[in-house]
């Protein structure tokens, strides 16, 4: 089976460009469209659900001649009750042919990610065809090398890097990304590019990094998608991206396409010799037949108006909500990270 694609975007997830990309993504997939959103990057936020939501609603939409099935795998925090280890949490992941991770922290989502079942899911989907997106916190957290953006941009810690989950070591490849790449929301007073770094901070941050990393920047509202069966990656999107090798960025507009080799010496390998667990392949390969037991998309809107009560107090119209989802067949099961829902027998 080929490998799936891989697409990068700056920002816009849920705008004109970020649909595009997503419509583009789901012609090149065979077969019913199922996609997984990963709540992990937001798994530290109180409306993570709601998050992640909001990408689900507009994949309805946006997709909708596709048809699509959208699960929300609540893999919010290692040893919890939403732990990305558990595989009743994480057990959608096995059927989708495309998953999603986005907003968030770049650093919590590689904390909670790395060496989970639910990252060696993801990885091995891959190989199995999925297609794989990330945008935002994500988008930085799958490098080789991860930019600590709120650390250094909100708490004041000096410039460093950290590991990233580095998705592209499996190839070969020695990447990292930096979405928000020409951001300018700081205005004439504050250059808040890169990231909201700022050339001089990025320059500090590339600094550190060995000289075989490449970093791709990516401009808001662009996206980058990777072939790896043809070798090639092309730029959508209304901007350009930039790849920066030591520290030398050249840039390729919306439209170009420019070989994967640009990156690195690409390679396939066999999944298990790079560190995919051999249980989880064939967990993977030999997962049993889907069982009707998906929540409707009237119970899913419902769930997401409920979250959205919970979150400002209105305790009343929560309870209301729940009646409506137990009355179609499933229980909402309330904890202190979140919910369950579970299928009326």
């Amino acid at each position: 089976m080929p490998l799936g694609q891989i697409a990068f975007l700056g920002s816009g997830e849920t705008s004109l460009a970020g649909g595009r990309i997503f419509e583009t993504l789901a012609r090149n997939i065979n077969g019913p469209l199922r996609i997984a959103l990963m709540e992990t990057p937001a798994g530290f936020e109180l409306n993570s659900a709601q998050v992640v939501g909001r990408v689900g609603d507009f994949m309805q939409t946006r997709l909708q001649n596709y048809k699509p099935i959208v699960d929300v795998i609540p893999a919010r925090k290692k040893n919890s009750a939403y732990s990305p280890d558990d595989l009743e949490i994480v057990k959608p992941l096995l059927y989708a042919n495309m998953i999603f991770m986005g907003p968030g922290s770049p650093t919590y989502a590689i904390r909670h990610l790395k060496d989970t079942l639910a990252w060696d899911i993801v990885r091995a989907r891959h190989r199995l065809g999925a297609t794989l997106v990330f945008a935002s916190a994500a988008t930085i957290s799958v490098g080789a090398h991860a930019l600590p953006v709120y650390e250094i941009y909100k708490v004041g810690q000096d410039v460093h890097a950290v590991d990233g989950l580095n998705l592209f070591a499996d190839f070969g490849l020695h990447v990292s990304f930096i979405p928000h790449w020409n951001n300018a929301d700081g205005g004439a007073d504050l250059d808040t590019s890169r990231c909201f770094m700022g050339m001089e901070r990025f320059a500090e941050w590339c600094d550190l990094l060995p000289a075989e990393n490449q970093t791709v920047g990516l401009d808001e509202h662009t996206g980058l998608i990777i072939d790896l069966e043809s070798g090639l990656c092309e730029v959508s999107g209304v901007s350009s991206i930039s790849l920066v090798r030591e520290c030398d960025p050249e840039m390729y507009p919306s439209g170009s396409k420019f070989p994967l080799n640009e990156l690195g010496e690409f390679r396939i390998s066999d999944p298990v010799e790079k560190d995919i667990p051999a249980s989880v392949w064939e967990m993977c390969l030999n997962a049993p037949p889907l069982e009707d037991d998906h929540p409707s998309d009237e119970v899913m809107a419902l769930v997401r108006q409920r979250a959205a009560a919970r979150a400002n107090k209105n305790w009343a119209e929560s309870d209301r909500l729940r009646d409506e989802i137990a009355a179609l067949g499933w229980i909402v099961q309330d904890s202190k990270d979140g919910y369950k829902l579970v299928k009326v027998e």
